[in-house]
């Protein structure tokens, strides 16, 4: 069943085996305020046993890219379609939120996004990243890094 997220009353929905479930609910509400700012798009997600190809999808990407493969139960996923770019969001278990931003038309953007909840450890499938820090009300330091997608999917 889908959960539409709600950013003014943070709640851990979904989320709550992560050892990390309250900074991780940051994270997806940080994300929900920025789609309803930028593009008056409702942020909503539903569990990932109910999307298992969000998933599928997301891991192939990081797969094919990088080789990457995470090793963290994925829990929630959020799909949909903004100005033109596909949005895909996994938020795993670990307290990992990744997105794959792909644009529909050639040229326009095409990348993946990390963003890691506070107090949690670097993923050692991401270590070769560099993380830069972004404070946010909602998920107290967020760490973030991405790379730009160069293959068609």
């Amino acid at each position: 069943m889908p959960y539409v997220v709600d950013f003014e009353n943070v709640s851990t929905v979904g989320l709550e085996s992560s050892p990390f479930a309250d900074a991780l609910a940051g994270v997806r509400a940080n994300e929900a305020r920025y789609y309803r700012n930028k593009f008056d798009h409702t942020f909503t997600t539903e569990p990932a046993s109910e999307s298992p190809e969000i998933v599928e999808r997301v891991a192939h990407v990081l797969k094919q890219e990088r080789g990457i493969e995470i090793g963290s139960p994925a829990l929630e996923t959020s799909d949909f379609e903004v100005d033109g770019t596909m949005m895909s969001y996994v938020f795993y278990e670990s307290g990992l939120s990744i997105n794959v931003m792909y644009g529909l038309e050639d040229g326009q953007k095409r990348a993946v996004g990390f963003k890691l909840a506070e107090g949690m450890e670097v993923p050692e499938e991401l270590a070769a990243f560099k993380f830069a820090r972004q404070k946010s009300k909602l998920a107290g330091v967020i760490r973030g890094s991405y790379f730009v997608i160069k293959g068609e999917y």
